[in-house]
């Protein structure tokens, strides 16, 4: 890992950029954290749009964390941001944007293409940046994950023993493997649906719910569109994060 910028945020929040390897990620740490008092982490997970794009989003999630006194990170997903393009993935994205402008249903084939190959190459890279990160003096465990595209997260809470919670975001498309994978999954869950969400499949989201095998999972579904998570239903998954990692 290698820090290329640093900054020291309005609320004392510490940003510093690092690249690991060809992988561009952000990460912050509340001013609380030290070598003596390492903090928990928080991975957090987004779509596919680039870093800079959804930077606002991100800090926004990430000073909130730091509040709560949580160390926050993230990476730059292969394909996206300054990363080389991905072809095949492209035209995925492509052949989907045509089925749902076109009011066809969107094939198993096409969910496949667009989420699979992401789910392979970036489950790895994040545990390559978990091991970065947990050798750094002022991060400790336990270590949550928060955020979508669901299946990365779905796959990673199956993978990655030192991922001790995690709050998942329901609003993406979802290959049918990963409803096996997710009967494996035992960690605390929290999930958060938006009941009219226009890019997600209500009743898959119903149906993935249903499929975790976590003994503790929570469903906070809310009335609105994507974008329209309200604030208490972060606030209440801010507290589930409190409850597992402290």
């Amino acid at each position: 890992m290698h820090f290329t910028s640093e900054q020291r945020l309005d609320d004392g929040v510490l940003e510093r950029e690092f690249t690991l390897g060809e992988i561009p990620g952000i990460l912050w740490t509340p001013e609380s954290a030290s070598s003596s008092a390492p903090a928990p982490l928080i991975l957090l997970g987004h779509p596919p749009l680039g870093l800079g794009k959804m930077y606002p989003r991100l800090v926004a999630r990430a000073r909130h964390s730091a509040a709560d006194g949580f160390a926050a990170a993230t990476i730059e997903l292969p394909g996206s941001g300054d990363r080389p393009r991905w072809p095949a993935v492209e035209q995925a994205r492509a052949d989907l944007r045509r089925a749902l402008e076109a009011g066809e249903p969107v094939s198993d084939e096409i969910v496949d293409a667009l989420v699979l190959p992401l789910v392979e190459k970036v489950v790895p890279e994040w545990q390559a940046a978990l091991d970065a990160l947990l050798a750094l003096p002022e991060i400790g465990g336990p270590v949550g994950y928060s955020g979508g595209l669901i299946s990365i997260g779905t796959r990673l809470a199956v993978v990655e023993p030192r991922i001790s919670a995690a709050v998942l975001f329901a609003g993406s498309f979802v290959p049918r493997t990963i409803f096996d994978e997710a009967r494996q999954v035992t960690i605390p869950l929290h999930v958060l649906l938006q009941w009219d969400d226009e890019g997600n499949e209500r009743q898959q989201a119903l149906e993935l719910f249903d499929a975790f095998g976590s003994e503790e999972k929570t469903l906070h579904a809310n009335m609105g569109g994507h974008a329209g998570v309200p604030q208490f239903a972060g606030e209440a998954a801010a507290q589930f994060f409190t409850r597992h990692l402290k």
